[in-house]
């Protein structure tokens, strides 16, 4: 059975990941693209590209599984797992994740992440994570960091 092309789609945006080839990535994605998850919120297409580029670069022993994709001619979704080292505390987080898309013009038009920010932030704050990972000051503080190290990286680059 001959697969979507927006299953193609996804799966070659995923390999890309695991490849740490962001510019693969990038072409992946529609001119005017979004993207959101639990940290980085209602990012523009110049800012997912960019979020990607900083991931890949800085995240030097992510790796990367990806399973369940489906998609049609509008939607699709999948599951992922990223693995690494969060830079800023030197702790091992695995990450899980489900993906949500809309597709326009064969790319992605609109991309959603969704993860546990308390399994994540316990992960990656130990103690600290444990304590505050489930409250909006900490989980506003960690959107704060992401979104001004995105802008700074966005200058740089």
């Amino acid at each position: 059975m001959e697969k979507h092309p927006n299953q193609v789609l996804i799966e070659n945006f995923y390999t890309c990941f695991q490849n740490k080839d962001y510019q693969g990535m990038q072409a992946c994605y529609a001119d005017d693209a979004t993207f959101s998850d639990e940290a980085f919120q209602n990012l523009d297409a110049a800012q997912v590209r960019a979020m990607w580029e900083m991931l890949i670069r800085r995240g030097k022993d992510l790796r990367l599984e990806f399973s369940k994709v489906s998609a049609n001619d509008t939607t699709g979704s999948a599951y992922w797992e990223a693995t690494y080292t969060f830079s800023a505390t030197g702790r091992k987080v695995v990450n899980k994740i489900n993906a949500n898309f809309e597709f326009e013009g064969g790319k992605i038009k609109k991309h959603l992440d969704h993860f546990d920010f308390y399994s994540w932030s316990r992960q990656a704050f130990g103690p600290t994570g444990v304590l505050l990972g489930w409250t909006p000051y900490f989980k506003n503080k960690v959107r704060t960091t992401a979104m001004g190290n995105l802008a700074k990286f966005m200058e740089m680059v």
